[in-house]
């Protein structure tokens, strides 16, 4: 199963912008301390939020009707300024045919360099995925899965208002070939915060049983009003260790302005299926 990873570069382009201005003011820490939390905060809202681990773009496959699936996941970003990350839980349930509801509980933690590290609850994401197209008739699986991201509980990290993504999922299978991917854009009305599209596209080949190895290429637009662009290639792998458990893991360098949002990303992950 491929699904659920973060939109990293989303956040990392905050992330790095914030953490820069933070250092460009070095005698006003106090000051900087909030564009440096606004960035953390777009990072978890991406974190885990906008694709399926371990790639940024999703498959449209839903959760089996009355199946669990449970990511206990890590992700992070490097950037010339510091590091930033979450860890959390990720859990889908297949709650009727091709109808899979999630929620994303993050913990999120930054690193910015000369300042001391935060870490707290981040932005809670709830989000329905819905199958309305198949392979058999058309060759194609295709899903609309809205996700919408709350308003963060904590003052210390997390974003203090609510955005929602809407995206377009396809997906082809044949021999021991999968390709997914798709896009969408979001409404993301915080205060220094823009709206947003995503594009990602990802194709993985089986090697060996239990064994699936992948590559994707993935594009966003700012999310901040003075953010930049991203892209990223990113190879992932995903590795069957029993009949419910599975082993994911994502290394993704930035293509479009790492000095400005950040070097790489990485995510880890335990996937256990009931």
């Amino acid at each position: 199963m491929i699904w659920l990873s973060v939109k990293r570069d989303l956040c990392m382009e905050t992330f790095r912008e914030s953490t820069s201005q933070r250092s460009a003011s070095a005698l006003g820490r106090s000051a900087g301390r909030l564009p440096t939390l606004l960035g953390l905060l777009a990072l978890l809202l991406c974190g885990s939020a906008l694709a399926g681990p371990p790639y940024v773009a999703d498959d449209p496959e839903p959760t089996d009707e009355g199946h669990y699936e449970v990511y206990l996941y890590a992700s992070g970003e490097h950037a010339d300024a510091g590091n930033a990350g979450a860890a959390g839980i990720d859990f889908n349930y297949g709650a009727a045919p091709d109808l899979q509801l999630t929620a994303v509980l993050p913990f999120a933690y930054e690193l910015a360099r000369g300042e001391r590290g935060r870490s707290g609850v981040g932005n809670v994401e709830l989000a329905a995925k819905y199958r309305f197209l198949h392979q058999a008739p058309i060759g194609w699986d295709v899903s609309f899965f809205p996700r919408v991201v709350l308003p963060s509980a904590s003052t210390r990290i997390g974003e203090a208002h609510a955005s929602v993504l809407l995206p377009l999922w396809l997906e082809r299978d044949w021999d021991r070939w999968s390709t997914f991917g798709g896009g969408g854009c979001a409404i993301n009305p915080g205060r220094d915060a823009r709206d947003y599209c995503l594009i990602a596209w990802a194709l993985t080949r089986q090697l060996a049983p239990g064994l699936r190895l992948g590559a994707e290429v993935e594009h966003q637009t700012p999310d901040r009003r003075d953010g930049r662009a991203t892209t990223g290639l990113g190879i992932g792998i995903q590795y069957d260790a029993g009949e419910h458990a599975h082993l994911l893991g994502y290394y993704a360098p930035s293509l479009q302005h790492p000095a400005e949002t950040v070097r790489y990303s990485y995510y880890a992950g335990l996937l256990l299926t009931y």
